[in-house]
């Protein structure tokens, strides 16, 4: 039986996952931000935490991610607000040379239907395109549809998926939609690169569960603009429209 219980994956960064060894501390984060007094529950700077607006949704499609190494030290990563809002999603940190056992076996497991998302931009894997239709399939058959999401900035996904052949049997389901990206923490080399929870939302949106991408639009808004207030240090005073939706929800 698989285990499912859960990882975290800052205990895979720690150590070298060829050989098990503990790797060297981690230099002092020194970028912009360093200094801030962050909340240890949700990260954020404590000047307008995350934390009163935090809830739990459902949903019929899985999210698994495929984390970069590097994106776990970033503040900024929206991957985690996927697992915050969902339960069930599963995080795996992405090397190489070593890929995670647990990931393999779940890839095997047919009771999932896993899907790499990946823009359908490239000859050499059109065969493997399939659209969202094919989620609906899924669930027609009875098996749970998987959106493998490649977590990390446009370089490193593509190398993740060029380089990961575990991947390369997986049908490709891109994500074709009008919304341009709302995020305001790094600058996207183009306003239709949707960040990480913003596909999610989107591809679950599209896949049927509304509810949950909902949930997950809403609380990646409260988080977007608390950041961005909190760079400016600006205290939140009132809450955005977003931020009084998932007050509403835990009522």
């Amino acid at each position: 039986m698989l285990d499912h219980s859960f990882h975290d994956p800052a205990d895979q960064v720690a150590r070298d996952p060829a050989t098990g060894h503990p790797r060297p501390p981690r230099r002092e984060f020194k970028s912009r931000g360093s200094f801030v007094e962050r909340c240890p529950g949700c990260n954020l700077p404590e000047l307008n935490c995350l934390c009163p607006y935090a809830v739990k949704a459902e949903s019929e499609a899985r999210v698994w991610l495929i984390t970069h190494p590097m994106e776990h030290h970033k503040p900024t990563n929206t991957g985690r607000l996927i697992r915050d809002v969902l339960p069930d999603t599963e995080v795996f940190t992405w090397y190489r040379t070593a890929p995670d056992e647990r990931l393999l076996a779940l890839l095997e497991d047919e009771r999932y239907a896993p899907f790499v998302i990946f823009p359908d931009d490239q000859p050499d894997y059109a065969e493997r395109v399939v659209g969202i239709v094919a989620v609906e399939e899924a669930k027609r058959e009875g098996r749970v549809p998987v959106l493998i999401l490649l977590d990390g900035t446009w370089r490193q996904a593509r190398r993740i998926f060029r380089k990961s052949p575990y991947l390369d049997r997986l049908p490709v389901l891109p994500l074709r939609t009008e919304r341009l990206t709302r995020y305001r923490l790094r600058k996207p080399a183009s306003a239709e690169h949707l960040c990480t929870a913003e596909v999610a939302a989107e591809l679950l949106r599209k896949g049927g569960d509304v509810d949950a991408a909902q949930a997950l639009d809403d609380y990646f808004d409260a988080f977007n603009d608390s950041y961005a207030a909190s760079r400016g240090f600006e205290k939140i005073e009132a809450p955005t429209a977003a931020m009084k939706r998932l007050l509403a929800r835990k009522t």
